[in-house]
């Protein structure tokens, strides 16, 4: 049990009624959860408004509601405490009831577009391969150390955060490293939270469903920079246009890196093969077994902010050279009749032409390039159009497919993105809307040599389909057909 007071502290607090001495004992936004002495913040969703549950929440024993909007009729021997902004609210209150666990670690946040699980994620690997106890807040997984947990969310609830980072405090976790989205930025979960370091990857065509404008997304990405302190550092990839807005009212120190343009922290590729990639970074030679341009940048990111961090620049080095790709992310294997399958989450139009073009500029051009991609049904439905365009125009055979249609119908879904295809691209172009009957046709028209690209899920291992979930992994149900196709 814990002092209401102790908890609210830094909320912005419009108006009180009855006591903040209340003693409770612990905060919920969930008000199926709450149980006797509980605080339940009620949250104004997409969906549903907590508001609604503040009756059931007080029924079920909560003592305390934190709200934006008092109820008509308030309950005797209830605190009700009026906020501003009830996600914010919550987010300083998880963190004040998990003794900001934040403070107690080097956490570094990364955001943009595309790249945040990669750098996250190889981040965890670096500095897990230099001997530290470290954390990771991704899409793929949360790690506490050595201990893995299932994400549901790129950025989690601000419960959830500080939860995990306390664990992390337990466990002697000197750095943590995680993905921030544009959506855990807009719904304050990242409020309440002390930051060592951000990182900026890109930005583009992506979530408009959700933000509106591109200047909107943009805004809500730069926010997150704006509130970084002093002590911290601020890494941005300046061949992207939106970097140095991200910089525009940041109090942390500024740091840039770049492949294209001049910056603090420089790479040049040397080689880039499906081997690998040889980097050239701040005048250090590396070989890595990551692949790409997108990759060049990632490692550059890493490699900048290792050095922010503290870490030696030849041991940082060593270690880029040993780290591995991430699951879902350009992740593939070659059969035993020469056919390159490729597995990766490209679900924006960037990220689709990135690998795509990685692709096309490794290969022989003797060889077929066979994509397979859909688009998730109930979200942004302007970049459909787009990713159709982007397949058909490099890709020598191109199969749309679904990914998660969510309880959009299926085929309309495949209508929108075949909107993009030029018309000298017809040709090429299939509609398949059953992705494993997709993936089959694909590894069916491939021959030896030739490459099949299945984007878009990466490392999810389900689909979603009218509100339910069924197991779907692409890299095994691709491995699994070729292996048939063999026989």
């Amino acid at each position: 049990m814990k002092p209401l007071k102790d908890i609210l502290y830094k909320v912005k607090i419009n108006a009180v009624v009855g006591s903040t001495s209340v003693n409770v004992n612990k905060v919920e936004f969930d008000s199926r959860k709450i149980e006797s002495n509980d605080v339940f913040v009620a949250l104004v969703g997409t969906i549903s408004d907590g508001h609604d549950y503040i009756s059931k929440s007080i029924e079920d024993g909560a003592v305390a509601v934190v709200c934006q909007n008092l109820p008509e009729e308030l309950v005797d021997n209830i605190t009700y405490i009026e906020v501003e902004n009830s996600n914010e609210a919550l987010a300083f209150m998880a963190a004040n009831y998990y003794e900001n666990p934040s403070e107690n670690l080097k956490l570094v946040g990364t955001t943009g577009t595309n790249g945040k699980t990669t750098v996250s994620s190889l981040l965890y690997q670096l500095f897990k391969k230099a001997g530290y106890k470290v954390g990771l807040l991704s899409t793929v997984k949360i790690m506490v150390d050595n201990t893995e947990y299932k994400a549901t969310h790129t950025t989690p609830d601000s419960l959830t955060i500080n939860k995990y980072l306390q664990l992390m405090n337990q466990e002697g976790v000197e750095f943590c490293f995680m993905e921030v989205s544009s959506h855990g930025i807009h719904q304050r979960r990242t409020q309440g939270l002390y930051f060592t370091g951000g990182i900026f990857t890109n930005l583009s065509h992506d979530h408009l469903d959700y933000h509106n404008t591109f200047a909107e997304y943009r805004d809500v990405k730069k926010a997150f920079f704006d509130g970084l302190p002093k002590t911290a550092f601020a890494l941005v990839n300046t061949d992207d246009k939106n970097g140095l807005v991200m910089m525009q009212n940041t109090n942390a120190k500024k740091y840039t890196y770049a492949l294209k343009t001049y910056a603090d922290y420089k790479a040049q590729i040397l080689e880039n093969q499906f081997g690998g990639l040889l980097l050239k970074l701040n005048d250090n030679e590396v070989w890595t077994k990551l692949i790409g341009n997108f990759n060049a940048y990632n490692l550059l990111a890493i490699y900048a902010t290792s050095e922010l961090l503290g870490l030696d620049k030849e041991e940082s080095l060593r270690h880029i050279s040993e780290l591995e790709s991430v699951s879902g992310r350009f992740e593939y294997f070659v059969s035993d009749e020469k056919i390159t399958a490729i597995v990766d989450y490209a679900h924006t139009p960037d990220a689709l032409k990135n690998v795509l073009e990685t692709i096309n500029s490794i290969r022989t051009k003797n060889e077929e390039l066979i994509t397979v991609v859909g688009c998730g049904g109930d979200r942004d439905a302007t970049k459909r159009p787009k990713m159709g365009h982007i397949a058909s125009a490099l890709s020598t055979k191109v199969i749309f497919t679904s990914d998660n249609p969510r309880t959009e119908d299926a085929q309309s879904i495949l209508n929108d993105i075949e909107k993009g295809v030029e018309p000298q691209n017809f040709k090429k172009v299939l509609s398949i809307s059953d992705r494993k009957q997709a993936i089959k046709t694909a590894c069916q028209l491939a021959q030896p040599n030739d490459i099949i690209l299945i984007a878009g899920k990466g490392h999810e291992t389900y689909q979603e389909i009218n509100g339910e979930r069924t197991d779907f992994d692409d890299y095994e149900i691709v491995s699994e057909l070729l292996k048939q196709l063999q026989k």
